[in-house]
């Protein structure tokens, strides 16, 4: 049924000026870059990031976006074999997993709406709460 497919993909990069110089002890930034993928099918958008160079939005705009499109939002293990298929040769780490992670967020973002489920209960809980914690 055509209505069983992911419709859209929209990508973008934003660049997030910190407050002051933030650090990890290795490195010191004074901006983030966040990456925005939303993948929308059903009538739902699901919506998955990463923090990566903005050329991670590229590179899910020309290489993931059409291998997601018109795939069935429910057949997510499907989607992602598939995506790793289309990134075999660009490595097992760097551009290509940030790329891959937000656009495998947007598509679990993405059922669970359809589902009008909360993401936790579709994944499954662990636990009923979580800690709070800040760095």
């Amino acid at each position: 049924m055509e209505a069983d497919k992911i419709t859209d993909i929209n990508v973008n990069a934003y660049k997030v000026p910190t407050d002051f110089p933030e650090s990890d002890g290795t490195l010191e930034w004074n901006v983030t870059t966040l990456v925005l993928v939303e993948i929308s099918g059903m009538g739902k958008t699901g919506i998955g990031y990463t923090y990566a160079d903005e050329a991670t939005a590229g590179f899910i705009a020309k290489k993931l976006s059409p291998v997601v499109l018109g795939q069935n939002p429910f057949s997510i293990a499907k989607t992602v074999a598939s995506l790793l298929v289309a990134i075999r040769n660009e490595g097992h780490c760097g551009v290509a997993y940030m790329a891959l992670s937000a656009v495998d967020i947007a598509l679990w973002d993405l059922k669970a709406k359809i589902l009008d489920l909360p993401l936790c209960d579709l994944i499954g809980r662990v636990r009923n709460e979580a800690l709070i914690y800040g760095s």
